[in-house]
C-alpha cells in the first residue's frame, strides 16, 4: 500500500464517467440539437449558446439530464426568435427522454474494483445530479450492494464534502475520493486535507475543466484505469 493511503477507512466513488458512461450521451445530444437548429445557427454557435444557457440555469435547475433538457428548449426558443415549431420542441424533449432511458454501461473493471475494495474499506457513492436519475442508474448498474452509503449532492464543493465527512464521522485523512473530474472529485478534497485519485474519462464537460493554475502545487494521484486502484491500496 502507498504510504499516503495507510489511514484510509472510507473510499468515495463518483458515479458518472467514473463507474459508468455518461458524458458521451450529452455529446450525442448536443449533435442532435445542432442538427435540429441548423436552420437558425451554426453548430459552433449553438454549442456556445447552449453552454451559456446551462451555466445561467445551473443555480436554478442544478445538474443532470432534466436541467439539460430545459436549457436545450430555451436555446431553441431564443435562437429561433420564438419561431421554433412544436414538432421540434417535441424532438428536443425526446432527446432528453432517450438519455434518461439509456442502459447503464459500466466502465472497465468497475465491479472487480468494488468487489475487492469492499472487503477492506467502507465504500460510498458520492455523486451529483438529479436524484431520481441517479437512483435509476444505480439500480440498473447492479452495484448498490457494494456501497455502505449513497449521497447525491447538489454540488461538490469543499463544504459539501466536509458535511459528508461529518455525517460519516471520519477525519479528512481517513477519506479517499476517486473520480474523473479534477474540479469536483479531486481539488475540493485536497483543499480540506483529504485524499483523491483522478481517473480521467475521454471527454469532459466544459464546466468541469480546470486550468493549470488551479492544479499548480496540488499533489494527487492520476491513473489511467480504475483497476490500478487495487494495487495502490494493497
Amino acid at each position: 500500500m502507498k504510504k499516503e493511503y495507510q489511514y484510509i477507512k472510507v473510499i468515495g466513488f463518483d458515479a458518472d464517467d467514473t463507474l459508468w458512461v455518461n458524458e458521451t450521451y450529452f455529446r450525442e445530444a448536443e449533435y442532435e440539437i445542432q442538427r435540429l437548429l441548423s436552420d437558425y445557427e451554426t453548430p459552433n454557435k449553438i454549442d456556445q449558446e447552449l453552454f451559456k444557457m446551462e451555466m445561467k440555469n445551473l443555480p436554478l435547475y442544478g445538474y443532470g439530464v432534466k436541467a439539460f433538457i430545459l436549457s436545450m428548449v430555451e436555446v431553441a426558443l431564443e435562437l429561433s426568435n420564438y419561431n421554433i415549431s412544436n414538432k421540434t420542441i417535441e424532438a428536443i424533449l425526446n432527446i432528453g427522454k432517450n438519455m434518461l432511458e439509456k442502459p447503464v454501461e459500466l466502465l472497465d473493471g468497475v465491479e472487480e474494483v468494488l468487489s475487492e475494495l469492499s472487503k477492506k474499506y467502507r465504500l460510498i457513492l458520492a455523486t451529483k445530479g438529479d436524484l431520481l436519475d441517479q437512483e435509476r442508474k444505480l439500480e440498473k448498474s447492479g452495484l448498490t450492494n457494494y456501497f455502505h452509503h449513497i449521497e447525491v449532492l447538489s454540488d461538490k464543493q469543499e463544504f459539501n464534502y466536509q458535511n459528508l465527512l461529518n455525517h460519516l464521522d471520519i477525519e479528512p485523512s481517513e477519506f479517499l475520493m476517486i473520480g474523473n473530474s479534477l474540479k469536483s472529485d479531486v481539488l475540493p478534497l485536497l483543499n480540506i486535507k483529504a485524499n483523491a485519485i483522478h481517473v480521467p474519462f475521454h471527454t469532459t464537460w466544459a464546466h468541469e475543466e480546470v486550468s493549470k493554475k488551479e492544479t499548480n502545487g496540488k499533489t494527487y494521484k492520476k491513473i489511467n484505469s480504475l483497476k490500478e486502484v487495487i494495487d495502490l491500496l494493497k
